[in-house]
């Protein structure tokens, strides 16, 4: 069966739930007193144990799906511009997410990992994540490789979806706006009989774009079910069937590393490439029962299948082969077909609970995970000729980038890449977080990862191997020092395979890293103001960045490290006025000198890292205006800004800063129907969030309006 019959089965079977929950619901309102008899209860997260996020030795950013509503969000990188120490990264052409926490970011040839209801959903190639479904988002920073494993020392980004529940509810929204944009969004739960309840949620999107040529369809399915077994045991499975067609769009370039000298619509592609598109096919199973009042076994399995088909064409980054470096106009293009495929299989399973010692209560987490990820990759490549050769702008398959005429016959293709990479790995990990005194909190754990990686490079007929053993540890204090203020401090060790290979076909170490952290969490004014503020430092080595010769291809530019100050607050200011406040300052450079003979210059020990601003922030305000009978107004607005960065390893070229700033207002005319509309980047400012080189250039989009209806049943 190919995944496209497997995508329709998603979206048959999803047709047959909603179906029946037409027929639950009606029966629900013949007999409402089966619903109120079954109580479902939280379920327990992965990792986390039965410890309070308030209460972790860590900094940890809630986003909460009404706040993604409230400004208008669809997408997980809009989402995480409000937490502060997350930055945006090159997202391939518009085709994932891609983000740096407090600086620190994996492999640029694949998406950033994030998990999804404690499963790893990152790895593979979805396309960017849409919001539908999100409960809420967790970002937990700092220290806590020892549980998670196979991270990144910055932070996990952990998605928690909505949840089938026994009480009939649902909603329908439809979304306009600029450039033709049309969104539809539905959510239905409700009960099919006294044990087991359903959810289906999704979204459909189609939208032109300020770039030229450009149009994209998105097509989002989430079934799930939850089984209630008693009062103790609970069975839920989650389905994820997306279909999306993007275009591959490299966005602009600099001429002598100025920016803005082509217009941030000009699309310097070909609109003859067609969309690349992008599918997902995943499960997710998890069973939670309650041994004791006290003790909560979880176990869970996961598999997800993704694919990535289609053409591009983009900049040569290789000056020798470019151009525009000799005219400052005659763009020199690649172009690529890439077919990519993965598997991820996880099962997991997980005993945490607590007792007393004497007095001392303690908090333990005891668990084993396993996986499989299967990657296979192949590329076919045309490559511009040396300049030196004095190709025609036909050879060099090149456009001008003042006046471009697009359409010109695609040169041929031929091999780049062909090769099949399957990972297996295995953790176990304890965490026992201690209750010395009412005040103070002792954290400490440990995890053992066994990782093996086997590449087979088609081409070159070579194999390479890897086994790698690791230990990370853990340790973590928190100390009350009143009701309302508490201090704590981290440090851990960690580590990350890296996948893939570099242009000689050698495979990557894996990231290792150290990480500590102080901080203070507060709660003041009787909950009127509460936050964090957080110091840290990390050092990893073995960081893998964009090769900026080798398109396509990554380096290791060897240690780097990053230090920080963060600060996030929540407030309820006088007159009903809510503001949420986040910024952060980050440092994060090279630790020792690159000697990469392929760069033009060397790369010094304190460099910039690729697209870290140092200063970095969101201010969100809003109020709510209580009307007659149940009618309520909202109105707000947003300030984000994002500092100058490093746009191109190796070089000088810098992204600008920006400011930009969002409206956004909602009225209830009742219970159940709201009307929204959003303005985002209100005084229409040329900015640019990301690069991965000084000639692929991601512009931001200018002013747009979108105005969005939603009824709630």
């Amino acid at each position: 069966m190919n995944k496209m019959q497997q995508f329709r089965q998603v979206l048959f079977a999803s047709g047959a739930i909603l179906a029946t929950a037409s027929v639950a619901h009606a029966a629900e309102a013949d007999s409402p007193s089966n619903v109120e008899e079954v109580v479902v209860r939280a379920e327990r997260q992965q990792y986390r144990g039965d410890v309070p996020l308030k209460e972790l030795p860590q900094n940890v950013a809630v986003i909460e799906a009404q706040v993604l509503e409230a400004v208008g969000v669809t997408r997980l990188d809009a989402a995480l511009d409000l937490v502060s120490g997350v930055e945006r990264q090159n997202n391939f052409g518009g085709l994932w997410d891609s983000f740096a926490v407090r600086g620190f970011t994996g492999d640029p040839n694949v998406p950033s990992g994030y998990l999804v209801n404690g499963f790893n959903a990152g790895r593979g190639f979805g396309g960017p994540r849409d919001a539908s479904s999100i409960e809420r988002i967790e970002v937990l920073k700092g220290p806590g490789s020892a549980l998670f494993g196979r991270g990144e020392p910055g932070g996990t980004v952990n998605i928690i979806t909505k949840k089938p529940r026994f009480t009939p509810e649902g909603s329908l929204a439809i979304t306009v706006g600029s450039y033709d944009r049309y969104r539809v969004e539905g959510d239905a739960t409700a009960p099919i009989n006294d044990i087991l309840a359903f959810r289906i949620n999704g979204a459909y999107e189609q939208a032109d774009s300020f770039r030229d040529f450009l149009s994209s369809k998105k097509l989002v399915v989430t079934p799930s079910l939850v089984a209630q077994i008693g009062e103790r045991t609970t069975i839920s499975y989650e389905g994820e069937g997306v279909r999306q067609d993007v275009p591959f769009d490299r966005g602009v370039v600099s001429v002598n590393n100025q920016l803005g000298v082509i217009p941030t619509s000009r699309f310097l592609g070909e609109a003859n490439d067609g969309d690349v598109r992008l599918e997902v096919l995943g499960h997710q199973l998890q069973f939670s029962h309650e041994l004791t009042e006290n003790w909560t076994l979880l176990l869970g399995a996961a598999y997800r299948d993704t694919l990535l088909k289609g053409y591009s064409t983009d900049a040569e980054l290789l000056a020798s082969r470019q151009l525009i470096f000799r005219d400052g106009r005659t763009l020199s293009r690649q172009r690529r077909y890439r077919n990519f495929e993965t598997e991820h299989t996880v099962v997991r399973g997980e005993l945490s609970g607590n007792f007393e010692t004497g007095p001392f209560k303690h908090h333990i987490i005891v668990g084993a995970d396993a996986e499989r990820f299967i990657l296979d990759q192949v590329q076919l490549r045309f490559r511009p000729p040396l300049v030196t050769s004095n190709p025609t702008a036909a050879q060099a398959n090149a456009i001008d980038i003042f006046n471009p005429v697009y359409g010109r016959p695609p040169p041929p293709l031929g091999p780049f890449q062909d090769s099949y990479e399957k990972q297996r790995a295995w953790g176990a990990y304890a965490q026992d977080q201690i209750d010395i005194t009412e005040r103070l909190k002792l954290r400490v754990g440990v995890r053992y990862d066994e990782f093996r990686q086997r590449i087979d490079n088609q081409i070159t007929n070579r194999q390479t191997r890897a086994n790698i053993t690791n230990w990370s540890p853990q340790v973590g204090v928190m100390y009350v020092l009143s009701d309302n203020v508490s201090v704590y401090a981290a440090y851990a060790k960690g580590f990350r395979p890296n996948s893939g290979f570099d242009v000689t076909g050698t495979a990557f170490e894996p990231e290792k890293s150290r990480s500590s952290e102080i901080g203070a969490k507060f709660d003041l004014l009787d909950g009127a103001l509460t936050g964090t503020v957080a110091l840290y430092k990390m050092e990893k080595s073995n960081i893998i960045t964009s090769d900026p010769i080798n398109s396509g291809f990554a380096i290791a530019v060897g240690k780097a490290e990053s230090k920080g100050v963060e600060l996030d607050v929540d407030a309820k200011l006088p007159a009903g006025i809510r503001a949420r406040l986040s910024y952060a300052y980050t440092d994060a450079e090279t630790a020792v000198p690159l000697l990469e003979p392929d760069f033009g210059q060397p790369v010094p020990a304190g460099a910039p890292l690729l697209g870290i601003p140092k200063h970095s922030g969101d201010l969100l305000v809003f109020r709510e205006f209580e009307l007659a009978g149940e009618r309520t107004l909202t109105v707000g607005g947003s300030v984000q800004h994002i500092d100058k960065r490093l746009g191109q390893t190796a070089t000088t070229f810098k992204l600008p800063s920006y400011t930009l700033v969002h409206l956004f207002a909602s009225y209830d005319f009742n219970a159940h129907l709201r009307l929204a509309a959003n303005v985002n980047n209100l005084f229409d400012k040329d900015y640019y969030p990301a690069s991965f080189a000084r000639l692929w250039v991601q512009p931001g989009a200018p002013r747009t309006f979108s105005v969005r209806l939603a009824y709630t049943f």
